[in-house]
């Protein structure tokens, strides 16, 4: 930790390690063991092959794993890729899967399964590695792709795709879109009509009804979500090279979040990275927005310290929420809570040691982030 958390009173930072996090967007872990090339694919937003030259672990998320993650399964910090990896194969993913998630603290998972959900734990697996309760947020467009693989006429696709949300979310505790992958998130923030829904309908099953990227189609689905009455969460920003980043900006959500505010439901920017300082002024300026700044964390390492810090800037405490979105390897679920876990110790605590919050403060925000908000918002209890 940094010299001024040397100022804070015992107990400090303890607290925060040993808080009980609500991850309020994840994905499950793989439950099969891993090769290096595998591995190192998990670790990138990057899709296309690694090059010969180089290695995911040269990066600051594959220098946090060797820094972070290693201790946990038994080696010494800053080990070669080559050491850990075999350290890895040798304990098996089960056992992997179980000392990094059990290291992570993390008391709450939300279980995102619409992204290669047959790869991965889904919550009663993630539920069972871990002893702490796992529960589901369903992906609007996997709904709808389902609803088409299932056979539908045009005509019938807005009462249909309704019925499966309904069904679909029965236990689920949050929805997500990722149209900012599908269309940008420049589209028309007005509910289209239902003629316009079954035109777009016609169209998109009649090539087949696969990947959902009619604008039309994906802001029905929202609008759809919205009327379902469960927080709603949409990608933005950072992502793999299928997301155009300058039409991820969440500033051009502005129309629909309008739109959206007489319904009370929670809207909820996932991950943000580079648009934290846009996410954190859309959260102050509205009710229903609230904001992360997971999977950015994880991929920014030893600068994460940094991000924490501007997701601090001008949004209301009680709008941000902790994430990891981990994905595939657990070592991306325990570095999204331990870096943020320190990052948060290092930010709050410099304001403590510039005085300019007392300590009390800085805890109490530090559980708000890290746990207490996604429990108000998801009606979590406790």
């Amino acid at each position: 930790m940094s010299s001024e958390l040397d100022l804070m009173p015992a107990g400090f930072v303890r607290a925060i390690e040993e808080m009980a996090l609500v991850d309020h967007h994840v994905h499950g872990v793989t439950s099969h063991d891993l090769s290096r090339r595998a591995f190192e694919e998990l670790i990138t937003e990057s899709d296309r092959p690694v090059p010969s030259w180089m290695t995911p672990f040269d990066s600051q998320v594959g220098y946090a794993i060797l820094r972070h993650c290693a201790p946990v399964l038994g080696l010494d910090p800053y080990c070669t890729p080559e050491e850990y990896l075999a350290r890895r194969a040798r304990l098996g993913a089960h056992e992997a899967n179980r000392l990094l998630l059990g290291a992570s603290g993390i008391g709450h998972f939300l279980i995102e399964t619409g992204y290669r959900g047959e790869e991965l734990l889904g919550p009663s697996g993630m539920a069972e590695v871990t002893g702490v309760p796992a529960d589901e947020v369903v992906r609007l467009e996997t709904v709808a792709e389902q609803v088409a693989a299932d056979g539908c006429a045009a005509g019938a696709f807005a009462d249909r795709f309704a019925e499966a949300l309904w069904e679909r979310t029965r236990t689920a505790l949050g929805l997500k879109s990722i149209a900012a992958y599908r269309c940008g998130l420049d589209f028309d923030p007005a509910p289209p009509t239902r003629e316009e829904v079954t035109e777009a309908a016609g169209r998109w099953l009649s090539e087949g009804g696969g990947r959902l990227s009619d604008p039309v189609l994906l802001r029905h689905l929202i609008w759809t979500g919205l009327e379902r009455g469960l927080p709603l969460q949409f990608h933005v920003g950072f992502g793999d090279p299928d997301v155009d980043l300058r039409r991820s900006d969440p500033l051009l959500l502005r129309g629909l979040i309008e739109l959206a505010e007489p319904t009370g439901v929670p809207l909820l920017l996932l991950h943000c990275y580079p648009y934290q300082r846009q996410a954190g002024l859309l959260a102050h300026a509205y009710p229903n927005v609230y904001f992360d700044v997971g999977l950015g964390v994880s991929y920014t390492g030893a600068r994460s310290v940094a991000l924490v810090a501007e997701s601090l800037e001008v949004a209301p405490f009680a709008k941000l929420l902790f994430s990891s979105d981990g994905f595939g390897p657990a070592e991306l679920h325990h570095l999204g809570a331990l870096l943020w876990r320190r990052a948060m110790a290092r930010v709050v605590g410099g304001f403590v040691a510039e005085g300019e919050w007392s300590v009390e403060q800085a805890m109490r925000v530090a559980w708000m982030v890290g746990a207490e908000n996604a429990r108000r918002v998801y009606d979590l209890g406790g």
